[in-house]
């Protein structure tokens, strides 16, 4: 199949084209964004291969339609920015990566949790400055500290194994409790009650019209002051704005974001020589407590293999008509 490959960076190249040695498809790497005026580029192309800020609104996927596209490969697990129903309409398909690394985005909050308390980041700057002194960087033993995890599925359910790994008490909420996470003494309890008992707060549940910004003003109202926020899932999880408020107001004492909201401008392109324009990123990026990593907890190599390779494999599939189930996410396919 020729397949047309956006948002490519180099190293998105390399573990795709290593993947596709053993299926020998066509594949052309852009550079640029999926967006209305880039579908030019997906003429002659039967699929599209995307990731998680590109653009696949109505829009976007009629005029993919329009060049003939049948098959969108997210190169991802998230499908918030896609419009499935638009998708179906158009008889095409849609496939994901549903999992390819949970220990990488499990790792890295656990990496946020630890350099947020112990002020890693700071000091780290400090030293390089020659500034051996200490004061400003007091943390606290995770040990005993009641954590709350919002979402238990893969990747959730292994920072609770992480966290007990710290002695800490975990507590967690899900629709739905994780068997495993309840057999290593996690407690799982109310929202409400998750927020208002943890002392830190980390997120690993989906986009939904439901956890649309879950932590808001109403919500940060409910924590305890100096609690520390921590999102590796989703950026519209929180309202950046109520966040701000909640910093200054020191109800929030800290926070680790590794996403946000407004991302897709800024995320995994280089804007050091640029002003950035989102007075809000500019806003968090200004509080010593505030610790962004911009998309980077996936960013493994196990991960990145597992990622390529599931494209591709979801690629073939689709040519021989016989996806995944688990993988597809339109009827039609």
């Amino acid at each position: 199949m020729k397949i047309a490959v956006f948002s490519t960076k180099s190293y998105d190249q390399h573990f795709l084209e290593a993947a596709n040695q053993a299926y020998k498809h066509t594949l052309t790497f852009f550079e640029p964004r999926l967006r209305p005026h880039t579908t030019t580029l997906a003429e002659g192309y039967t699929g599209v291969c995307v990731f998680v800020n590109d653009q696949l609104d109505s829009e976007v996927i009629s005029l993919l339609a329009d060049r003939g596209i049948q098959l969108i490969a997210l190169r991802c697990s998230g499908y918030n920015n896609v419009d499935l129903d638009a998708a179906d309409r158009h008889n095409m398909a849609v496939v994901r990566v549903p999992a390819y690394s949970p220990y990488a985005v499990a790792e890295h909050t656990l990496a946020l949790i630890l350099s947020l308390n112990r002020k890693v980041h700071r000091a780290y700057n400090r030293v390089r400055e020659g500034n051996f002194a200490i004061d400003g960087l007091l943390g606290f033993d995770l040990h005993e500290k009641t954590v709350g995890v919002v979402g238990t599925g893969r990747i959730g359910s292994l920072v609770t194994q992480l966290l007990s790994g710290f002695g800490c008490r975990v507590l967690a909420y899900d629709s739905v409790p994780n068997s495993v996470c309840q057999s290593r003494g996690v407690e799982y309890v109310k929202l409400d009650t998750l927020i208002q008992d943890s002392q830190i707060i980390t997120l690993h549940c989906p986009l939904t019209p439901q956890t649309h910004h879950m932590i808001s003003t109403r919500t940060i109202e409910r924590m305890k002051p100096g609690t520390m926020l921590v999102n590796t899932s989703r950026g519209a999880l929180i309202d950046a704005p109520a966040i701000i408020a909640g910093l200054k107001s020191g109800q929030i004492g800290s926070i680790a974001m590794d996403v946000y909201e407004e991302e897709a401008d800024f995320f995994f392109e280089d804007l050091s020589d640029e002003v950035i324009l989102d007075d809000v990123l500019a806003r968090l990026l200004t509080f010593p407590n505030v610790l962004i990593t911009a998309h980077q907890a996936f960013f493994t190599q196990e991960a990145m293999k597992n990622i390529a390779e599931t494209t591709l494999s979801n690629i073939n599939s689709f040519e021989k008509g016989c996806i995944d189930a688990g993988n597809c996410l339109t009827p039609t396919a």
